[in-house]
């Protein structure tokens, strides 16, 4: 049976999610809302939508709609915990935009609303869905780079430009949850710093450092004002170094090479570049596909529920407070 939806912010990426629900079988997309009659007035056009799906301004007007099971919820960040709060006390599953809320307090008490009204919460997180990241995290468990020394990452681009969060928490963190999923902890320990130059108080470039408590550091660095457009990623170990680079033709990629000892020299052996093959698909189709199977089946998310959303809300708080203190050192419990 299909599921019932209603996708609430058809902007760029709402535009995106409802694509996706439209041409997902499992799911029946019953209403669309925006607070722009002319984004309601595009989609309508673009996907030749017929009177049976209620398009409004006012969000409050579809909770009660019959037949709906869920929403998709890809509205600013600062409205996440009205409209997710709203829609889990109507019964209704829910898929958000990342991030959850911008408020650790909010994102533990979504959560634990989810749970109470036993209700799906999934975070999209889609990169977490992306092939690369799976066969990434498939290689690392293998052990095959040996040692893990250091990792880094640079996401830069010029536009889009939001204001509701800064680059920290547009960008960021999309690198810090492939780097929790890749190694399954969290950080200990994190630093920041930023530049403004577009929007007050809203950082256009951060540099960002996280410790783990493995002893593994990594720093990312995210910009919306880089016309040099990056999505790169890397571990670097003991035997080589896992690249994923996800605007190159072959996005993953092991470039091997070690160091052997002679005398007081070190002479690197054993180069050479491994692509890794790869499945194609659009991880944001996987995206809406997991939410729709776990509700039909009546299952958590395993890979990005609520929780993990609100783990990397405690960790983007924290960076943003190391921020605010000039790059002071942040603990994370």
């Amino acid at each position: 049976m299909a599921v019932g939806i209603a996708v609430f912010g058809v902007g760029r990426w709402g535009t995106h999610l409802l694509r996706n629900f439209l041409q997902n079988s499992d799911a029946r997309v019953l209403a669309i809302v925006d607070p722009f009659v002319e984004n309601l007035a595009r989609v309508a056009k673009q996907f030749e939508l017929d009177d049976r799906v209620f398009l409004t301004t006012q969000w409050q007007d579809v909770l009660e709609l019959s037949g709906l099971e869920a929403v998709a919820i890809a509205t600013p960040a600062e409205t996440h915990a009205t409209l997710i709060t709203a829609a889990l006390k109507q019964d209704l599953h829910v898929l958000a935009e990342k991030p959850l809320t911008l408020s650790v307090a909010d994102s533990i008490q979504l959560c634990q609303l989810a749970e109470q009204q036993q209700r799906q919460l999934v975070i999209d997180h889609t990169y977490l869905f992306h092939p690369a990241v799976l066969r990434g995290r498939e290689l690392l468990r293998t052990g095959q780079l040996g040692d893990l020394r250091y990792g880094y990452a640079a996401r830069t681009h010029l536009s889009p430009v939001r204001s509701d969060v800064d680059a920290l928490w547009d960008l960021a963190i999309h690198d810090i949850a492939i780097l929790n999923h890749w190694f399954a902890e969290k950080p200990c320990q994190v630093e920041a710093k930023g530049s403004v130059w577009l929007q007050s108080e809203l950082a256009d470039t951060v540099w960002a450092t996280l410790t783990y408590p493995s002893g593994f550091r990594a720093t990312i660095h995210v910009s919306w004002l880089n016309a040099d457009k990056q999505r790169r990623l890397c571990v670097v170990g003991e035997n080589g170094s896992l690249i994923f680079d996800e605007l190159a033709l072959e996005p993953l990629t092991i470039q091997w090479g070690r160091f052997e000892r002679q005398g007081n020299q070190f002479k690197p052996i054993d180069q050479h570049r491994e692509v890794l093959n790869l499945p194609q698909s659009e991880p944001l189709k996987q995206v809406c596909q997991h939410f729709l199977d776990c509700v039909q089946n009546h299952r958590s998310s395993e890979i990005s529920p609520g929780w993990l959303g609100a783990e990397l809300v405690q960790i983007l708080v924290a960076l943003s407070e190391s921020m605010r203190q000039d790059g002071k050192a942040i603990e994370l419990s």
